[in-house]
């Protein structure tokens, strides 16, 4: 949440906030995951819409920016007009109707993307394990892909999800959820539990645990950004730093 003291400033102009993001590290070399709060970010010139403009403009050229947009599981899902989960945030739904964002078309893991290496990323994506081999978060991550957090709570590192499918755990936990697909039709996709879980650990979400964890190990470049501390990584030690996490914890 922003502090009493940012909300009398002036807002930060966007071309500003590119300028913090470029200082962390931010540029077009790789593919960008961006999980943030506008909340802790803000205050900004154009809300929500500055700060995409920002991010696009740090990544360019050539770089492609990413976010998880989910959709609301009690609407009919259609890939193009389902709001975007409204847990991932405001920022995550701005994203989505900018006319140049790409989606894929899976009402339980959709993702947006802008630049270049959108297609390569989104497509194509499993009706089943939509987060195991063969998915957006393999070829993310495969590419060399960065994450970067800004003010976003720590359960929220989306790429956990594909070492979930990595790691050597017995008996992980599995899900059948049904969906209503906006031409009428439902869909019953199985997968890893991505809600629960896929074993259960005496502390709880393991999701922050391994995250808090690997924030000490040095591989993570921070700096001001906004209103909060921008959290700048790549996810390929992400992810084996957390397969090695379950695989000796759960």
């Amino acid at each position: 949440m922003a502090l009493a003291k940012d909300l009398d400033r002036p807002p930060l102009a966007a071309e500003d906030l590119a300028a913090q993001l470029r200082a962390l590290g931010v540029d077009g070399s790789a593919p960008l995951m961006v999980h943030a709060s506008l909340r802790r970010l803000a205050p900004v010139e154009g809300g929500a819409t500055g700060v995409v403009d920002a991010m696009l403009a740090a990544l360019t050229p050539g770089g492609t920016l990413v976010m998880p947009l989910g959709s609301e599981g009690d609407e009919p899902f259609d890939p193009r007009t389902s709001c975007a989960e409204m847990d991932i945030g405001t920022l995550a739904e701005v994203f989505r109707q900018r006319p140049e964002t790409r989606v894929n078309n899976h009402p339980a893991a959709r993702f947006g993307a802008i630049g270049p290496q959108s297609g390569a990323i989104l497509e194509p994506i499993p009706l089943h394990d939509y987060y195991g081999p063969g998915s957006p978060l393999s070829r993310f991550v495969t590419m060399g892909g960065r994450a970067l957090r800004l003010g976003a709570d720590p359960d929220t590192v989306t790429v956990t999800h594909w070492a979930e499918y990595l790691a050597n755990v017995p008996n992980k936990r599995r899900v059948r959820r049904r969906y209503l697909l906006a031409s009428g039709e439902e869909r019953w996709i199985e997968s890893l539990d991505d809600v629960e879980g896929i074993a259960s650990w005496e502390g709880g979400d393991y999701f922050p645990r391994i995250w808090l964890e690997f924030r000490e190990t040095g591989h993570v470049r921070t700096g001001a950004v906004g209103s909060c501390t921008g959290e700048l990584f790549d996810a390929a030690p992400f992810v084996e730093f957390a397969v090695e996490w379950m695989e000796t914890h759960l």
